[in-house]
Formats: structure tokens, sequence, C-alpha cells
């Protein structure tokens, strides 16, 4: 098991934290840092974890599946960092990092490749990922499930996923698809680079979802396979989603599409200020903004006249407003 360090008090420090712990209120432990080196320490560090732990990946290859189901908190949560040189990397199935039923996670700076899925959250609300790379996967590389929510994933990388030819390579993954009871709600998806070789879509926010942002990301749409209707960046069928300042290049038909898989759900989308290339779409729609169950009044899509497109047929379909 690595060893946990901590910062010897000042003297200062040390009669606060005497009158602390005199106190009523329960003093909160000093955070610790632990250095990792192999995968058997990153195991036993994982199950161990205690709110304001920091996990520090030294440089190097972590073979195998890693999950845990050790809480942060709030005001103290865990932290595992590394480099893009530290890499959990799995051969065959099973997911590269799981968390279940772990809230308030901070994952940072590391790469996650290899086996069935890189990412995976499951009942563990605000986990935000941040400058991580994810790829060579068989099939999804981030996907939020199992109610997972105010969480983000910003300034981070993911390519070359869906390896297993199904169409189930999506590279952010937001709720699940078949019913509405995964409430993956407020997710944060920012300054991204999704693609090549995204074998789905970019990013897919499945029914049952609400309040999904999704900001400033490069999309490329290379490796979209057409299985399962995966023909656009971005697919929605959440409500309240906001698209904004995203930039996206090849596309085999749309850029970004909105769908009502369940009634009352995709419905309140706005876009604004994205810039979509579909140069080399062959589909049968080739729009932008593709809105397929526009109305005004049961289920509302905004388009901003900020939107902009090169080729294709146009910014969206007809019947929805621009302004």
């Amino acid at each position: 098991m690595p060893s946990r360090t901590t910062a010897a008090a000042t003297p200062a420090a040390a009669l606060l934290c005497a009158f602390l712990l005199a106190a009523p209120a329960e003093a909160s432990a000093p955070a610790s840092v632990i250095p990792v080196t192999d995968a058997g320490e990153l195991r036993d560090a994982l199950a161990s974890a205690q709110p304001g732990d920091t996990f520090d990946l030294a440089d190097g290859t972590y073979r195998g599946t890693f999950s845990t189901t050790s809480p942060g908190e709030a005001d103290a949560p865990v932290t595992l960092t590394g480099s893009t040189d530290a890499r959990l990397t799995t051969s065959g199935g099973g997911y590269g990092l799981q968390l279940d039923g772990a809230p308030h996670w901070r994952l940072t700076g590391f790469t996650v490749s290899g086996g069935q899925k890189g990412i995976v959250l499951d009942r563990s609300d605000d986990v935000h990922l941040d400058g991580v790379t994810v790829e060579d996967l068989d099939m999804e590389g981030v996907h939020w499930r199992n109610s997972s929510s105010d969480g983000s994933i910003r300034n981070s990388t993911v390519r070359n996923t869906g390896h297993d030819g199904r169409g189930m390579g999506e590279g952010v993954y937001v709720g699940s698809a078949g019913g509405t009871d995964d409430r993956s709600d407020n997710v944060v998806i920012e300054g991204n680079t999704l693609g090549p070789g995204i074998g789905g879509e970019n990013i897919d926010v499945k029914e049952g979802t609400t309040g999904t942002r999704i900001l400033g990301n490069t999309l490329d749409g290379d490796g979209l396979t057409g299985a399962n209707y995966d023909d656009s960046w971005v697919d929605i069928k959440g409500n309240d989603v906001l698209v904004e300042g995203n930039t996206g290049t090849r596309t085999t038909n749309d850029g970004y599409q909105v769908h009502q898989q369940e009634p009352g759900w995709g419905c309140g989308t706005v876009f604004r200020d994205n810039h979509s290339d579909l140069t080399g779409a062959v589909g049968p729609d080739r729009y932008a903004i593709n809105v397929t169950d526009y109305d005004a009044q049961s289920c509302p899509a905004t388009v901003a006249d900020s939107n902009t497109v090169v080729g294709g047929k146009g910014l969206t379909d007809p019947g929805v407003p621009v302004g």
C-alpha cells in the first residue's frame, strides 16, 4: 500500500487544531497525498480512498481494470491525477476506470486506453474530468449513467473508440437508452477534442437527462459508422440542453440531431454560435442542426442566427425558426 504523507503543522496551526478538536464540531482529518507507482498500489489506493486524498500517478503503464466504491465529500473530493504518460491500459473486456457509488471525485491528466469502455460513472455525482485522454476502446469513451449528475469533462481528448464495429463507440455518453429512469443531469462537456476515429456519435445525450451543457468542443465525425443511426456529431434526446461555441467537421449526414425518443423528451435545446462544416456529407438530410420533432409549443428548440454552416443543405430543417 502506498504511504500517506501530510505537511507538518506550524505552531499556530497546532493551536488552531487543538481549538477545533476541543470544539463541539468534529474536525476534518488532514488530506493525504498518496504516490502510486504500479497497478497493485493503484488498486489498494482506490479501495482505501478517504475524502480529501490525492492519488498521484507516476508515469508508466498500469495494466488491468480499475474501480472504486469509495466516496469523497463535497468539500473534500478525492483526486486521481497524473500526466498523459500515466496510462491505465486494459486488454480484453472490462472498464478502464469505473466509479460506482463514488461521488465527489476529480480525475485529471492521465490516459485510459484499451478494454471495452474507458471511464464509467455509476451512481456517482459531482465527478469532474479535466485533461484526461481516453482512446483505443471497443465501445464508448466516457459514460455518465445510473443517475450520475452534476459532473463534467473539460480540456480532454477522446478518440479511436468503437473498435468492435457495432456503432456503440460514442465519445461522451450521458444517460441510458430504453426509458427515462436514468437522471444523469447537469453534465458539462466543455473544451474537449472529440475524434478522430470515434465509432459512434461524438456526444450522445439520452432521454431522461436534463441540463447537459455542450460548450466549445472540437468535433470530428470521421469515425461514424451508420450503425444505430450514428450519422451526426451530436445526438440529443434529453431536455434543456445548451449547445454553444462548438466546431464540427467531417460527418456522414448532419451536424447535430435532436430526437423525441420518449414523449416529452428531446425538448428545449438551445443552439448558439456553433460552426459546422458538412463538406462531403452524403446522407439524406445534411443539415447543420436537424430538429426532427420540433413543435413551438410542446417541444421547442432555439436555433440562433449566430450558428454557421458550410456545405450541406443549410443551417436547419424547414419549419425550425432561426433568429
